[in-house]
């Protein structure tokens, strides 16, 4: 099977993943009677998740120099995770899945295509081409189309 052929299976199965996540961790708020606890859990899990692979690949302890030197904005992706997590148990049972879903990739798209356009966080610049600008406003209309 090509790289870009297995590549893109996987990237699918990682989207199956996200929206199965999200449903779950949905369920799991109406089953504990919290979406507090329900995104907790899905973060202890998640932690635990990735210390096994920390270990299992050996990577080594960085050092508190290398922490130190980091910019701000690179502590904030647990953050923006658990904000992720908190908007999607509340919003899959009232939007459901797929309109959930579709209205998250917009906002996937809409942001990629400004911090590809402007290199943004050290990105290589790319610029908002008329046909990637077609492919976002597609991605919009598919969202209307769903959302019906």
């Amino acid at each position: 099977m090509p790289t870009a052929i297995l590549l893109s299976l996987v990237a699918a199965i990682a989207g199956v993943a996200v929206i199965t996540q999200q449903v779950f961790n949905a369920n799991l708020r109406g089953a504990l009677d919290s979406a507090a606890w329900a995104g907790v859990v899905s973060y202890v899990v998640g932690l635990a998740c990735m210390v096994a692979f920390v270990l299992v690949v050996r990577d080594p302890i960085p050092s508190l120099a290398t922490m130190r030197g980091l910019p701000w904005y690179l502590w904030t992706g647990g953050a923006l995770g658990g904000f992720f997590i908190v908007m999607a148990i509340f919003l899959v049972p009232k939007l459901g899945a797929a309109s959930f879903i579709a209205l998250f990739v917009v906002g996937q798209m809409l942001a990629s295509l400004a911090f590809d356009h402007f290199g943004a966080f050290g990105l290589e610049k790319q610029a908002a081409s008329p046909a990637r600008l077609l492919g976002a406003a597609l991605l919009i209309a598919g969202v209307v189309l769903i959302r019906r």
